[in-house]
């Protein structure tokens, strides 16, 4: 089967805000939210960031706080589940996590942290979709800093993560919160292969802040593999349950 007849890939990216809304008082839970609503992302892959893995203070505040870690609790939509943490805190931890439909064949973490105030990091998860999609498909979610020098460090640090971990030629998808929307970061990745989806579909991809986005925080990077079309999910309830939408891209 040539690569133009095979079956198209649907990844997701989210950045889902530890699961939580708002502030003081006002902060509820939409970890119950963001599962009832996951498996209408229709994704094959979905790219997580900030997903608790426990919250000691959050899970005495509210009732129905899962059992599960945020990563195993969503994975029950149909899913195995690969998740490491980036930032440990008074009363938990938190980090990336990727959802995916097919068994997971190892997966690994890199810190990223480029100062003390930030604790971000990447997690490479390997996978095998089967002759019919991809075959072996390396993916790496990230959660890049605030700080525009610490973000060029951070893709200098990913790019040499990948020359020493992943065949030259072997497909990969790179997709997370970038806390950027330039240029500079396109021409960086391109360097290693890497080809921003949304520069090959008629979407701008903004997606930050939910509730009226103006921003394009989150990116989906794809080597090996063709973009086809982007979408951004809009309105209630996605402007409800996080402060960043979902990026959801078909590949080919």
């Amino acid at each position: 089967m040539n690569l133009a007849a095979k079956p198209t890939l649907r990844v997701a990216t989210w950045n889902i805000h530890k699961g939580v809304r708002g502030l003081g008082p006002l902060k509820r839970l939409e970890i119950h939210g963001i599962a009832e609503h996951l498996p209408e992302l229709r994704a094959d892959l979905v790219f997580l960031q900030e997903v608790r893995a426990v919250h000691r203070r959050d899970a005495l505040r509210f009732a129905g706080w899962p059992r599960l870690s945020q990563a195993e609790f969503l994975a029950a939509k149909g899913y195995f589940a690969a998740y490491q943490t980036n930032a440990v805190t008074r009363h938990g931890e938190h980090g990336n996590a990727l959802l995916s439909r097919w068994p997971i064949l190892r997966h690994q973490h890199e810190d990223m942290s480029d100062h003390r105030l930030e604790q971000r990091g990447l997690l490479h998860v390997e996978l095998d979709t089967g002759p019919e999609r991809v075959g072996h498909l390396h993916a790496i979610v990230v959660h890049l800093g605030l700080i525009p020098a610490s973000r060029t460090r951070q893709l200098a640090q990913l790019m040499a993560y990948m020359a020493r971990h992943i065949p030259e030629q072997a497909p990969v998808v790179v997709a997370g919160d970038f806390n950027d929307w330039g240029l500079k970061q396109r021409q960086a990745l391109a360097l290693a292969g890497l080809f921003e989806c949304e520069s090959h579909a008629d979407s701008k991809g903004l997606t930050f802040p939910a509730a009226l986005p103006l921003l394009a925080y989150d990116h989906i990077y794809a080597r090996g593999l063709k973009p086809e079309t982007v979408e951004v999910p809009r309105g209630r309830p996605w402007s409800r349950l996080s402060d960043h939408l979902p990026l959801i891209a078909n590949l080919r």
